[in-house]
């Protein structure tokens, strides 16, 4: 004859409680553990970002000053560039010819 157990169900619900308990336990741990290696990985990332930043601020030399502006003609030399303007404005317009444009350039570059 065959026996029946008591229980059988509660005794099956009960076992399977028990082993979703460990798997979930596990799981649990397992996760926290991954999730701890990331953190440290991260911040390692971190530090090593930071410190490459660092590095690369004090590698860094100051910008070299920008060259000085040129001088200012002098009064005599805007006076100068201004007449050779005019010459060459009437030579363009056709009032002096090349011949005087010549002559009245030299009278104004010997001063």
């Amino acid at each position: 004859m065959m026996r029946r157990r008591r229980g059988g169900v509660v005794r099956t619900v009960g076992r399977t409680a028990v082993i979703a308990g460990t798997a979930s336990a596990v799981a649990g741990g397992v996760n926290r553990r991954q999730e701890g290696k990331a953190q440290a990985a991260q911040q390692k990332d971190a530090a090593a970002q930071q410190a490459a930043y660092d590095q690369g601020v004090a590698d860094a030399q100051p910008a070299p000053p920008p060259p000085p502006a040129p001088a200012a003609p002098t009064g005599a030399e805007a006076d100068t560039i201004g007449q050779l303007t005019k010459l060459g404005e009437l030579r363009a317009q056709g009032i002096l010819t090349d011949a005087e444009f010549e002559a009245q350039k030299a009278k104004v570059l010997a001063g």
